[in-house]
């Protein structure tokens, strides 16, 4: 056993290395290595020994064991390896996947035909060209005619498919009615009860040190820049303003380096260069959320180089790797560069980040990697558990479970609960909370690496507000009863439905 032990390291240190050889980083770290090697600091007759060290003194040791780490984090898949097979339980809800996002890309290359335009883009000319370069820190001031354009899908619209859902379970109960159609409790995905998020979230129940003196730790921990202890602050809640960006952009790995700048500049002049028609969709969707948003219009100019970059930036689509988006049923329809069909909000995942860094370079990459890591995982169709099925299925189950009469006040009222809060769920609250307290909430999701603290919100801000939804019964009286969360405090709220019986 311990020769197969060593072995299984072996084997996986191997493949770590060559995952290591291909990233961009490798020739600057290699070279950094080479010279260490050649300084006077290491000696020749314990070359290993006085080059670790070395390499320790100069912080290189930091940067490879956080480079491990996301290796680690981005190799674990939680989502079951795609299959189509009869026999598989998840099959009809891999198909719906699939459904779904061959519907938005039909949308997508229909609009595009309809305006006689395409998705790769067509050359500019000379004098728009020049236009948009010398408008590109006031983009706001870029007049584009969007009369004809739409967003391509909303959150309502993978709502309805999410509750069309139908698996075997559904089915074998439709009859009898046991089962209503429009719970997801027939779906067979795997998710916590409250006792398990509670052992999850267990830091946010321990609260030893005072501000200040967490403050002083964080900074001693930020200069150390090690993922895994800069992830370990943020799952107190506790992240010092000034801090937040720079311990953000360690944990997810987006720590601005030259080759960031220079494809940047490549996204940029792609941008400058090609008119496509979703630049048009990320015009039109800031115009209806970001600069319509008291907390976010000040950054209209920063989100519009962000998404329209973000829209150029074929990387995305190799981060993204989804078996399913290989089907030949999804491949006759042609799709932006990243690969992502914009949809209505989508620039509110971004507009967050504005608080946190005054470069919209590193304001783009640390937004990535937070786009790639969770958000996209909530506006597909997927078997993840991290996904936006699975957190549907766990906020049906715990407000089922632990709000059983705000429940009965639903089903009595023929109004299903998750259409009230899967706005919230899809756009991870960004939009809907103060910029604060989402801060403090994606603190969360990125120090515990789960989504799930969105479902256990969206409980208790229910449960918070349980006695003016008992009185209303209608769909819009709770929609208002539950419109304005600015006064909403993301920790003491999480906290408070942690230690629930």
């Amino acid at each position: 056993m311990e020769e197969l032990r060593e072995s299984s390291i072996h084997h996986t240190a191997l493949k770590f290395s060559e995952d290591v050889k291909q990233m961009k980083i490798y020739n600057n770290l290699y070279k950094t290595v080479q010279k260490l090697a050649c300084s006077p600091e290491v000696c020749k007759d314990d070359m290993k020994n006085t080059l670790e060290l070395a390499m320790k003194k100069h912080g290189l040791e930091t940067e490879i064991r956080n480079i491990v780490f996301h290796l680690i984090r981005t190799s674990i898949k939680s989502d079951v390896k795609f299959s189509m097979q009869a026999t598989d339980p998840l099959n009809y809800l891999r198909r719906a996947g699939v459904q779904w996002e061959r519907r938005v890309r039909k949308s997508l290359n229909t609009m595009s035909a309809e305006l006689k335009t395409t998705l790769q883009g067509q050359v500019r000319n000379q004098q728009e060209k020049e236009e948009l370069q010398a408008k590109w820190a006031e983009l706001s001031n870029f007049q584009v005619d969007l009369s004809n354009y739409r967003p391509v899908y909303a959150p309502k619209d993978l709502l309805e498919v999410l509750i069309s859902l139908k698996g075997p379970a559904s089915q074998k109960h439709d009859d009898d009615g046991v089962i209503p159609r429009w719970e997801f409790s027939h779906i067979s995905l795997p998710v916590r009860n409250l006792q398990e998020l509670r052992t999850v979230f267990s830091e946010l129940l321990r609260n030893e040190m005072t501000v200040t003196d967490w403050s002083v730790t964080c900074e001693r921990i930020l200069t150390t820049r090690h993922a895994p202890l800069c992830q370990q602050i943020l799952k107190k809640g506790l992240t010092p303003t000034q801090l937040r960006g720079k311990i953000w952009s360690i944990v997810l790995g987006s720590e601005l380096e030259e080759h960031h700048r220079e494809y940047w500049d490549q996204l940029k002049t792609t941008v400058l260069s090609t008119d496509s028609i979703v630049d048009k969709l990320v015009f039109k969707d800031v115009q209806l959320t970001a600069t319509n948003d008291d907390q976010y219009f000040v950054f209209e100019d920063v989100i519009y180089q962000v998404m329209l970059c973000f829209s150029r930036d074929s990387e995305i689509a190799d981060m993204i790797k989804t078996d399913w988006l290989n089907t030949s049923k999804l491949k006759q329809y042609e799709t932006p560069p990243n690969n992502i069909v914009p949809f209505h909000g989508i620039c509110m995942f971004a507009s967050p980040f504005c608080y946190l860094f005054d470069s919209p370079i590193a304001l783009y990459y640390t937004f990535r990697a937070f786009y790639v890591r969770y958000c996209h995982r909530l506006t597909t169709i997927n078997t993840h558990n991290q996904g936006i099925v699975s957190l549907c299925l766990l906020f049906e189950k715990l407000l089922q479970t632990h709000e059983p009469i705000l429940w009965s006040h639903f089903r009595e009222l023929q109004i299903q609960p998750i259409r009230v809060v899967f706005k919230w769920l899809m756009r991870a609250f960004s939009g809907h909370l103060h910029p604060q307290e989402l801060l403090i909430l994606w603190d969360l999701i990125l120090g515990y690496d789960s989504l799930e603290i969105l479902s256990l919100l969206a409980i208790i801000i229910l449960s918070f507000r349980k006695e003016s939804l008992m009185q209303v019964s209608t769909i819009e009286s709770i929609e208002a009863v539950l419109a304005d969360l600015s006064s909403i405090k993301v920790l003491p709220l999480v906290q408070l439905a942690l230690s629930r019986d």
